[in-house]
């Protein structure tokens, strides 16, 4: 039997993309296709292809994946892999307008998944901002990057979890929660996680990378990566049992991303207080190199320009005047000397007290 060409398939890794940023194991899609496990492996990996009704149905489920996948990401984007080429009969971008594209398409899911790792919406917002001025400062190593989206969400996570936010007054009282409960019970549960776990956690079953991006980004092995994400389940399931199930999770978290109203600045004010921070670090960087060229000039100024050797022990030191003793007495010194030794008394006299 030849395929249907009204049920046309994507490519074997395209299938598994789709699967997994719907948060399925292979056993769940196949459980809802009637199929083994084993089957869902060898159409994942191109070894065997669905025919007739099975395909038809692994089509529908797919495409239902696809669109669940594409409303999710209006909240939790992935962003592109590679940056985008100019066509031949397109003129080519300027660094600005490069710039500004990805900032309008990776910004405002970038704040809210920033609030999802702190649950404060000005340090989210705050992070985005600080990650695309670094952007902009590295712009040629950031639009050479063949993932840009991936470079700039983990430079706002990484200044977002910094534990050096704990330190500044304004965030030293506790966030407004969110107004819903069921809202405030997972951001609670979420902030009780480890960084690490809620960072992982937040990469895999929200924005939908699989498990080697995700420890790639997180800067650890896939096993340590597999076990922070399993034992943060383990922890919302046992604090929030109707989130067990890790498609309903991903549900949950792109709720509760899109139910905070925050909102990115604009790309031209990040890019000139980009620049604005980046004269500023250079005026400093100047600066410190004039005060310490002038304290280098003073030092070789007021140093001495030969070698003192020190005193040895045993020398006499020159240029002490000479001890003076006492001269000889006058003739009045004499008789007072002689009066006071004679009159000089044993001790004081004894105190009585006075009875009355």
């Amino acid at each position: 039997m030849t395929p249907n060409p009204a049920s046309p398939l994507p490519p074997p890794t395209e299938r598994r993309r789709l699967r997994e940023a719907g948060s399925l194991t292979r056993d769940q899609l196949a459980a809802r296709l009637g199929v083994p496990g084993r089957t869902v492996d060898a159409w994942e990996s191109g070894r065997t292809t669905p025919r007739g009704r099975k395909r038809e149905a692994y089509v529908a489920l797919l495409a239902e994946l696809s669109r669940e996948t594409s409303k999710v990401t209006v909240c939790l984007e992935k962003g592109p892999t590679v940056p985008p080429q100019p066509t031949p009969d397109t003129v080519p971008l300027t660094p600005a307008q490069a710039f500004d594209a990805l900032y309008a398409l990776c910004a405002p899911a970038l704040v809210r998944q920033a609030y999802l790792l702190t649950g404060r919406r000005e340090l989210a917002r705050e992070s985005v901002e600080r990650a695309f001025q670094l952007a902009w400062q590295r712009w040629p190593e950031v639009a050479a990057d063949r993932d840009p989206a991936g470079w700039v969400r983990a430079a706002a996570y990484e200044y977002a979890l910094s534990p050096w936010h704990r330190f500044r007054p304004r965030h030293r009282h506790p966030a407004p929660p969110p107004p819903d409960a069921d809202d405030r019970a997972l951001m609670d549960v979420l902030l009780r996680l480890p960084p690490p776990y809620r960072r992982t956690l937040l990469l895999y079953d929200g924005v939908g990378l699989d498990l080697p991006e995700t420890a790639a980004e997180t800067e650890a092995s896939t096993p340590a990566a597999a076990g922070r994400l399993l034992h943060a389940r383990e922890v919302i399931a046992g604090r929030l049992p109707e989130l067990a199930d890790p498609s309903v999770l991903h549900r949950r978290l792109a709720e509760l991303a899109t139910a905070q109203r925050l909102k990115a600045p604009e790309p031209p004010r990040v890019r000139t207080g980009s620049e604005r921070l980046a004269r500023l670090w250079t005026r400093a960087a100047i600066g410190s190199t004039v005060a310490l060229i002038g304290m280098t000039t003073f030092t070789l100024r007021t140093a001495p320009t030969h070698y003192e050797p020190p005193v040895p022990p045993g020398v006499q030191v020159r240029g002490v005047p000479p001890r003076v003793a006492l001269g000889p007495l006058s003739e009045e010194e004499t008789h007072l000397r002689t009066k006071l030794r004679q009159a000089a008394a044993h001790g004081p006299e004894r105190l009585l007290p006075l009875f009355r």
